[in-house]
């Protein structure tokens, strides 16, 4: 029981739901757009089911290889983690990692909607994800020194391809409705993203990842992400207006004013005191940041049910 304690740790569990909910979201909204909604069965439902452990599944992948080639950074920065603790071995933490991507494909196979069985494009979407999370955090990539280029490796897999994956398991992706939705999304983790990075400067640094608080300071970086609170949001009322959103218009306005006042909310926490973002672990602007992920999801899921 205790070194399943330490697996369960190493897999950052309060990370997983997020992606699970996203692909959730991501189906929910497939199943309402254009006003066709199928009759709510198993076979229906299980492609669904798939995908979500799926993405819970891959994330506890990324999560994994992150702190594997992050362990020099993170005996610094999080010397409690696993890894760093001597609780895991990497042995232990590569069996982990492994497990977890062909148990993740695996899902992303079996989340093939009726009729799509030969497409098979959640797999293709998560096999390509996987090479994201991959470049991310192992070299010779390791995008995630690399400033702009590690928001970029983050925003694609769990912003634009994440709505993508979920609305794969109820119909095709051949359909701009989607990648509209996941425009939002990915745009929004661009910016965010960075939010955990103000107070990991000092291992990063010895890392040799250079985040954008490294490359420009604490303040400017701060006012840098500022936008991307706010604005991809707007993007929800234009979709509406030209008809690539086909969920309720009402619903979907309201989604958008929320978004906009509570990331502008979080905005004021982020630039209020932009020094405190680099002393204090999981800052509330990190909190929120995950939390106007969760309350975007769930939106958008009501918005093509109601």
């Amino acid at each position: 029981m205790k070194k399943l304690r330490v697996y369960v740790d190493f897999a950052r569990p309060f990370t997983l739901a997020p992606p699970a909910l996203g692909v959730v979201s991501g189906a929910v909204t497939a199943w309402g757009a254009h006003g066709t909604r199928s009759p709510l069965t198993s076979e229906l439902l299980l492609p669904v089911l798939w995908g979500a452990l799926m993405a819970a599944v891959l994330n506890a992948a990324s999560n994994a290889i992150n702190q594997i080639y992050d362990l020099e950074i993170d005996r610094v920065n999080k010397p409690k983690r696993p890894l760093p603790a001597g609780a895991m071995s990497l042995g232990e933490a590569w069996g982990f990692t492994l497990a977890c991507f062909l148990l993740a494909w695996a899902l992303a196979w079996l989340a093939a909607p009726a009729g799509l069985e030969a497409s098979r494009e959640c797999f293709w979407i998560v096999l390509f994800t996987s090479v994201l999370v991959w470049a991310y955090s192992a070299p010779p990539l390791r995008t995630k020194r690399h400033g702009i280029w590690a928001n970029i490796t983050i925003a694609v897999p769990r912003g634009l391809l994440l709505k993508v994956a979920g609305w794969s398991t109820v119909k095709t992706v051949l359909d701009p409705e989607p990648w509209f939705i996941g425009t939002v999304f990915g745009l929004f983790v661009l910016g965010a993203s960075t939010t955990k990075d103000f107070a990991d400067i000092e291992g990063d640094r010895a890392g040799g990842c250079e985040t954008l608080p490294i490359l420009y300071g604490v303040k400017q970086a701060a006012w840098m992400i500022a936008p991307f609170f706010v604005l991809p949001f707007v993007l929800i009322p234009i979709g509406v207006r030209t008809r690539l959103l086909t969920g309720n218009p009402l619903l979907l306005d309201l989604l958008a004013l929320l978004l906009v006042g509570y990331g502008i909310y979080t905005v004021y926490l982020l630039v209020r005191k932009p020094e405190e973002l680099a002393f204090t672990e999981n800052h509330p602007s990190w909190t929120h940041m995950y939390l106007m992920m969760m309350v975007a999801q769930v939106g958008f899921a009501l918005a093509y049910v109601l």
